[in-house]
């Protein structure tokens, strides 16, 4: 009897370039703006500069990244990604299809206050597993936990002023993200001179156990 000798072949390193510092400056960029908005700093603009930006750039772009990182298979960025891609497409919506419906501007707000309290939710599971990734990471998990708390309080409450501290704490959630991302572009660029820490893991991953052979 003769042994059938099958081969494995080798595995195929990925040709796609890490869409972690596009994800992330998509959702620096529009939260920022909605942030601004909240913090009450447009008041010579319409407040809504988010608005087209949280369908095409934090929405479709950002839910792009997160498609990448599943072929990438970064479960993390993948699933962090394509969820903020979502909550900005869905809020989008909402804005344009739901609230102009509200029976009141308090029913709105109640309908703000449950969605980031869902997204605090998510976020919070989200906060404790990035603290494997980096602390550039974890911070901007961090201070993104903070502000959706501020705001979904202020939002149930009905308190502009708790909004207003929301927004601020929303645009150091976009400076965290901005840094993040462009800590991941000089990384990323090949022979860079520049590259921007982002510290190590807060929880060190375990040991991979190696493989034996038979």
């Amino acid at each position: 009897m003769t042994e059938e000798i099958r081969t494995v072949p080798a595995p195929v390193p990925s040709l796609i370039a890490d869409p972690g510092p596009l994800g992330l400056a998509a959702f620096a960029l529009t939260t920022f703006l909605l942030s601004a908005a909240n913090a009450n700093w447009m008041t010579a603009a319409t407040g809504n500069a988010w608005l087209g930006y949280a369908l095409a750039y934090g929405g479709a772009v950002q839910l792009l990244a997160g498609m990448w990182e599943f072929r990438n298979m970064n479960v993390f960025g993948a699933t962090a990604f394509s969820t903020y891609g979502g909550f900005w497409i869905g809020l989008f919506l909402w804005v344009q299809f739901v609230a102009p419906h509200a029976a009141s501007p308090a029913a709105a707000d109640h309908d703000l206050g449950w969605i980031l309290l869902a997204f605090a939710i998510f976020n919070t599971y989200m906060l404790i597993l990035s603290t494997q990734v980096n602390i550039a990471v974890f911070a901007v998990f961090l201070t993104l936990e903070i502000t959706e708390i501020i705001l979904f309080i202020g939002n149930f409450a009905g308190n502009t002023s708790i909004v207003h501290i929301g927004g601020y704490l929303g645009i150091i959630t976009a400076l965290a993200a901005w840094y993040a991302s462009a800590a991941g572009v000089s990384n990323g660029i090949a022979g860079s001179r520049i590259k921007l820490p982002v510290g190590a893991p807060l929880l060190a991953p375990s040991p991979v156990p190696a493989a034996v052979s038979a």
